[in-house]
Parts: structure tokens; C-alpha cells; sequence
């Protein structure tokens, strides 16, 4: 499978668009019941591992109102300005999730539509990543394509990448790495038709 040059471009998209961004995402929460249903699975002052945190807007403005305290990851400087602007007394790093090596450990980790922007290979190697960072009994919830391939959206004029496994090789990913497999849906149609892979890391 060739790569789309656009897989390389996905940062760069995200700072020259940052702020429209959050302005069309800030209120434009479709995903809501599956975060809802992460956040209801966590103990009350639980802290998650946002990897991909885009501008904190909706998902980890949700987390924060409902409790949970926030470590927000994300290449997009500009994104992690609004972030820090928005929510100055949580934590937020400017790294690759690729390399994330953070050596804490969380009780949730989430890579919700910033996963999806990974090449193939290097979602497979995102794996020991969360294994790495996935406290015994952690949630772990990212989105996906509905089949293994490539896709190429649009956002404002620019090529948006995103790649997909297909949905064997996810959950032979998850069992490899220690993580039970809770939840999966396909294309939910209650949530803007978002493929969602939900796990969680077998206790010790």
C-alpha cells in the first residue's frame, strides 16, 4: 500500500488550522455517548492520557467538567496554546504519540480521531505505546476506519489522511498488548458514524 504524501502533512494541517478547528468543533459534539460511556467507567478523579488532544475542545473539556484530570498530547503546538489557554491547570505536551515515552502510568487512555491519522505501520507500533503507558485495569478507547485501507477527507481545502487495519489485526493488536476487548462498533450511526475500539488493560 503507497503512502498518500498527505500522511506526512497531517501537524502542519493542524496548526494553519487550529483555530478554525476548535470553532467548528467547540459545539459540535456527535461522540458524546461514547465518551460519556468512557468517562462513566473511570473512577471519579481518574487521569487520562489524551493522545492527540487536538484543542481540548469538546472531548477533554467534557473529562475536565466531569472530574477527571486531563495529560493532553499533541505534535500541533498550535492546538496545545488553545489547549493551555482554555484549561491552564492541566497538563499538556507537545510530542509525537509515536515516541510517547512518558514513563508514568494512566488509568485511561484515549487516541480518539487522532489515531486515525497514523500510517499503518505506525498504528501497529502504537500498541506498546499504550501498553506502555496503560496502568493494570486501564481503559483504553480509539477510533478507526471500518476495514483495513486508506481515506482522505478534506479540511478546508487541504487533503486530511487516515488509515485504517482491518478490524482482526485491532483486536489480535489488543490481545498482544495485554488489553481485553470491552466494546467495538462499526460505523455507529448515534455518533457521526465513528468506528470505536473501547479495551482495557488486563490487571497484573
Amino acid at each position: 500500500m503507497s503512502h498518500h504524501p498527505s500522511a506526512d502533512q497531517i501537524i502542519s494541517l493542524y496548526d494553519r488550522h487550529a483555530a478554525t478547528w476548535n470553532d467548528l468543533r467547540v459545539n459540535h459534539f456527535i461522540d458524546r455517548k461514547w465518551i460519556e460511556r468512557f468517562r462513566s467507567l473511570l473512577p471519579p478523579s481518574a487521569t487520562v492520557l489524551d493522545l492527540g488532544c487536538g484543542s481540548g475542545q469538546p472531548v477533554a473539556r467534557y473529562l475536565i467538567d466531569a472530574g477527571a484530570s486531563v495529560i493532553g498530547v499533541d505534535s500541533s503546538e498550535q492546538m496545545l496554546a488553545l489547549c493551555s489557554a482554555q484549561f491552564p491547570t492541566q497538563e499538556w505536551i507537545h510530542a509525537d504519540m509515536r515516541t510517547l515515552a512518558l514513563d508514568r502510568h494512566f488509568a485511561a487512555i484515549l487516541a480518539w480521531n487522532s489515531f486515525f491519522h497514523l500510517k499503518p505501520d505506525d498504528q501497529r507500533k502504537m500498541f506498546p505505546v499504550f501498553q506502555r503507558h496503560a496502568a493494570p485495569g486501564a481503559l483504553l478507547m480509539f477510533t478507526s476506519g471500518p476495514s483495513h485501507g486508506e481515506a482522505l477527507g478534506v479540511f478546508e481545502g487541504e487533503t486530511l489522511y487516515h488509515a485504517s487495519l482491518d478490524p482482526q489485526e485491532y483486536t489480535a493488536l489488543l490481545a498482544n498488548h495485554d488489553f481485553e476487548l470491552l466494546e467495538h462498533i462499526a460505523e455507529d450511526a448515534e455518533c457521526g458514524g465513528q468506528t470505536v475500539w473501547l479495551g482495557r488493560r488486563l490487571s497484573e
